[in-house]
């Protein structure tokens, strides 16, 4: 699902040059559940960055889904962004004047997508415990609840691949674990395939696999 060789990114600062990333190599299989954790500047976020196709390595290669990701044009990584890749953020990034169930559809519209969900999305509502929570606009929700539309608004489209980038970092314990569990959920009820970043070794768990990053580079 994802194939990346000898990956970089530098930065230029002024007149210095920052090494986000340093030469990584890494593969994720599909349906598979990878945590990548690490402390702050290790390189995790610029890594989610280049694979979401936010911003462009500075050399390496990146196949996700079969498709070379660096010979796409800039239309090209916009609709990868609107069909198969999804974002979830420690940031929830609701629209505070719109509800649940109409956040989440403006996810359908970007794409293109018209209509009701299908019974498959439906029965997800239902895994992610905000079926009855649809009409509330995010300031009657509590952040477990803000963080599950954001999951939901995340997979609406059936995304091959979804990139959590520190799900948990503003929620308590409780909801954090419980965000968490229903990621685990989701990617064993689904085959969706999994991509987390986070600097919580326990959070980390909740994976597959745990691949550590460490100035950039990927240590183990």
């Amino acid at each position: 699902m994802i194939e990346i060789r000898g990956l970089t990114k530098t930065y230029h600062v002024g007149e210095v040059d920052v090494h986000a990333l340093r030469g990584v190599d890494l593969s994720v299989e599909r349906g598979d559940f990878v945590s990548v954790v690490g402390p702050s500047g290790s390189g995790k976020s610029t890594l989610f960055h280049i694979l979401g196709g936010l911003t462009p390595p500075s050399s390496g290669s990146i196949h996700i889904d079969g498709r070379d990701l660096l010979a796409m044009s800039d239309a090209d990584r916009t609709r990868l962004r609107k069909t198969t890749v999804g974002f979830v953020f420690q940031k929830y990034n609701l629209l505070p004047t719109l509800t649940a169930a109409q956040n989440i559809a403006i996810a359908r519209d970007i794409a293109g997508r018209n209509g009701d969900v299908d019974a498959h999305f439906k029965n997800v509502l239902k895994l992610l415990g905000i079926e009855g929570r649809l009409q509330h606009k995010p300031r009657a929700l509590s952040g477990g609840e803000q963080q599950r539309v954001a999951i939901a608004r995340a997979i609406v489209n059936h995304p091959a691949i979804l990139l959590a980038d520190e799900p948990t970092g503003n929620l308590d314990s409780e909801n954090s674990r419980l965000v968490l569990g229903l990621l685990r959920d989701l990617n064993s009820e689904t085959g969706q395939t999994i991509l987390m970043i986070t600097h919580d070794v326990d959070a980390a768990t909740y994976g597959h696999r745990i691949v550590h990053m460490r100035d950039g580079r990927i240590v183990d």
